[in-house]
């Protein structure tokens, strides 16, 4: 604390030795300044919070229903990743309606971002045309829990609904056509580009 009295005081009396010629002691500046009960001045830089993202809500509002009575009611959808040679791969993003098991809207790119979910999510809305409220359920990744892909599901009233994390069983018809689709399709072919791949699920999905 007396440093920053001296700091103050010092810079005071070279103001006033320089710009008026007054050469007072630093004491009598202390002294006159805290007489004049001058407001304090911080010296500390000051913090501001970051926002923080917002938080979204991970309730599990299909709790493994997985028959509805009609189309249009539960979506699900997940990633899988397919090889294309030596430790390379794509990735195929699917999304089904429960009440036919259908693949409503799939696919693949080369990254594993909340663009290829949201993209996915676009063919699916613009194929299906949704009028009323639909449960769209999903795990925890980050892809569909970003704000890019929440505020789609907003804009089209589908209400995000999300397995426990690690628990595959929540979606587990999803993790089913999944595992049909490699014994069926994709693991009896050897990729070379994710051309070949889309035509390969092209033919097996459409």
């Amino acid at each position: 604390m007396k440093a920053k009295k001296r700091i103050g005081t010092k810079a005071f009396k070279i103001i006033l030795l320089r710009d008026y010629g007054i050469n007072i002691s630093e004491g009598r500046i202390f002294r006159l300044l805290k007489s004049m009960n001058l407001p304090k001045m911080s010296t500390t830089k000051p913090r501001f919070k970051s926002r923080k993202p917002p938080v979204f809500s991970s309730e599990n509002l299909l709790k493994q229903e997985f028959n509805p009575n009609l189309p249009n009611q539960v979506w699900t959808t997940d990633f899988t990743y397919i090889s294309i040679g030596n430790k390379r791969h794509v990735y195929l993003c699917a999304i089904l309606d429960l009440y036919s098991r259908k693949c409503i809207a799939w696919k693949v790119s080369d990254k594993i971002d909340a663009k290829l979910a949201c993209d996915t999510l676009e063919t699916a809305i613009n194929k299906r045309k949704p009028k009323e409220p639909i449960i769209f359920h999903s795990d925890q990744g980050s892809q569909f829990k970003s704000a890019s892909f929440r505020k789609l599901l907003d804009e089209h009233q589908l209400l995000a609904s999300y397995s426990k994390p690690g628990y595959p069983y929540d979606n587990a018809v999803t993790e089913v056509f999944f595992k049909y689709l490699k014994q069926r399709e994709i693991n009896r072919k050897t990729f070379h580009s994710i051309e070949e791949v889309r035509s390969s699920c092209f033919e097996y999905i459409e």
